[in-house]
């Protein structure tokens, strides 16, 4: 039995089983919930390396690695928690839940194109001090007023701007991390030298070091092989972003692992500095059954964002207008702050309240942002599209004229999962089969096959649609009683049905909300039984005694995972 008082003389942090935390800590945004046994909010990075120590002092003598599935797991471990909007089930874990929203949420210093900070920060407190600086962390998530930058490494996230930007890894220099020794490590780009340097040393680093290298080297084929071709992924560990024959940066592996590798105490984030003028062309689609069609069309244009939500989405901000009135006014800053002002705001929804109430609302919206130095370049980059679409698919189109407008529509969009999860009675938001990817190209055969699936439940479950369509990102998100057993069986048959579809077309399972307890178990599918006995070499070699998330990544338990569905 865990011992909390001997871990409060361990850590200056403080620690609590109470059970309203246990409750709360129990879940995240997923379907899941798993009892942790106590919580830790450690003060600062020498508390992490203390209660590693701790944890693993309980675990000796070490277990002899490669774990079976579903081994060894109910043994202590620590798992990393930030915000808690995770759609996987990242974050639960029935050990040590350590948050770091607590202490580590310091912005520790910047520079002229990078920020060193710490996991805990909330990504809406650093955003404004970025742009104050002219400077952008453009990986960000469509629940940027919710996530943390440490929930961001943690899960390489993405967003509405990668498109252009790509994800979290290509942004992440260097991570300050704590392995499984209990001591803090620097990982960061070393040249072919600095490499030398530190597969010389005599001791855990240099250890990780040399099997890392010797891994990736040895593997190197398989490896790139098994890199998906989508322009997001963030299944299993990203090894063939450690090594390109010039540069070794194992911060990348870390980009993405869902703290099973060890906790990050600091990081260092490369950063862009965005354009200033912007035009947002809104597509309104009455059927989709050409989605495909228009999709790949959209993307030949180049816009910096493209993104969707569909006809529930839009139903739900014009029943909650009011809510969504608030979060446009925080979001679009003080000018938008008063009664007058609301006022004007609200009047920007007439034409959806319009809509809804001559029966009139499209199927799924799109948005197409286009960005540049010139407003008139933008508005000619839009105009273009605008004239190109209605021409082409007979489309309704409205280019956004007012910050207001934009304002609503990437609100809206920004929003959409929050809606559902705060307004939908009797049914549960149900999230696992909602980050699939494929190529965009692939889209217009991909799109009535993926509806075929859908359409075989429609009498048993409603679902919403939003996504990333310049990705060929869809966030399909069902709305399921879980309480109903064979509402919770319906779950690992859809799951398998639209992974094989994805997969077939080259795709991935997750291109941004990562594996968790929900996808770990389908990773094998994705990669094959070579690649993923590589990720279980890389846990062996960080976490021997797997003190750090287990279940995630590898040593998969479908069983477990559909045992914690929550019911309530």
């Amino acid at each position: 039995m865990l011992n909390i008082n001997e871990i409060k003389t361990k850590i200056k942090g403080e620690v609590d089983d109470s059970e309203q935390t246990l409750i709360k800590y129990s879940r995240d945004a997923s379907i899941f919930e798993v009892r942790p046994a106590c919580v830790v909010h450690p003060k600062d990075a020498e508390d992490v390396k203390a209660l590693v120590r701790f944890v693993s002092a309980q675990k000796q003598p070490p277990l002899t690695p490669p774990f079976e599935k579903g081994g060894n797991e109910g043994g202590l471990s620590i798992t990393a928690r930030s915000a808690g909007t995770d759609m996987s089930g990242g974050p639960l874990n029935e050990g040590i839940i350590a948050d770091f929203t607590t202490h580590f949420k310091s912005i520790l210093g910047w520079g002229p194109n990078f920020v060193e900070i710490e996991p805990g920060v909330f990504y809406r407190d650093f955003e404004p001090l970025g742009l104050a600086r002219g400077l952008l962390l453009p990986c960000y998530t469509a629940s940027k007023s919710l996530n943390t930058v440490g929930g961001m490494v943690g899960n390489n996230s993405a967003g509405e701007k990668s498109l252009a930007f790509g994800q979290t890894y290509k942004y992440v220099e260097e991570l300050n991390v704590v392995l499984s020794d209990g001591n803090e490590y620097t990982f960061t780009d070393l040249e072919q030298r600095e490499l030398e340097q530190k597969l010389k040393l005599p001791n855990f680093e240099g250890e990780i070091y040399r099997k890392m290298f010797h891994l990736i080297k040895e593997n190197k084929r398989l490896i790139d092989a098994a890199k998906p071709k989508t322009s997001k992924n963030s299944a299993g560990y990203l090894l063939w972003e450690v090594w390109d024959g010039i540069k070794f940066n194992l911060a990348k592996l870390f980009v993405g692992s869902q703290g099973t590798l060890g906790l990050v105490t600091k990081i260092r984030f490369r950063l862009i500095e965005p354009y200033p003028k912007n035009a947002l062309v809104v597509m309104f689609l009455k059927e989709i059954s050409n989605l495909g069609e228009i999709v790949a069309d959209v993307v030949q244009h180049r816009p910096e964002s493209f993104e969707s939500y569909d006809d529930q989405t839009l139903q739900m901000a014009v029943r909650f207008m009011p809510g969504m009135l608030k979060k446009m006014s925080r979001g679009a800053g003080s000018r938008f702050a008063g009664i007058g002002n609301i006022v004007r705001l609200a009047l920007q929804f007439l034409p959806e309240l319009w809509m809804a109430i001559t029966g009139g609302m499209p199927k799924l919206i799109l948005i197409a942002e286009f960005t540049g130095d010139s407003q008139e370049e933008v508005n000619e980059k839009a105009s273009l599209l605008e004239r190109e679409v209605q021409g082409k698919f007979h489309i309704k189109t409205r280019i956004c004229r007012s910050e207001a407008e934009v304002q609503k529509y990437w609100t809206i969009r920004r929003e959409s999962f929050a809606l559902l999860r705060q307004h939908v009675s009797g049914k549960a938001t149900a999230p696992f089969i909602d980050d699939i990817a494929v190529l965009p190209e692939k889209l217009p055969k991909f799109l009535p096959e993926l509806n075929q699936i859908l359409n075989k439940y429609k009498d048993k479950i409603v679902y919403t649609v939003a996504g990333h369509m310049g990705n060929g990102n869809f966030h399909i998100i069902p709305l399921m009683n879980l309480a109903d057993e064979s509402q919770r069986a319906i779950i690992p048959k859809l799951s398998d049905e639209v992974y094989d579809l994805v997969l077939r077309y080259g795709g991935t399972i997750t291109a941004e909300h990562n594996d968790g307890l929900i996808r770990t178990p389908y990773l094998e599918k994705m990669y094959g039984k070579d690649v993923i006995a590589l990720f279980q070499d890389v846990k062996n070699i960080f976490d021997p005694l797997n003190i750090f998330n287990p279940r995630k990544k590898v040593g998969a338990d479908l069983k477990f995972a559909l045992e914690h569905i929550k019911t309530s």
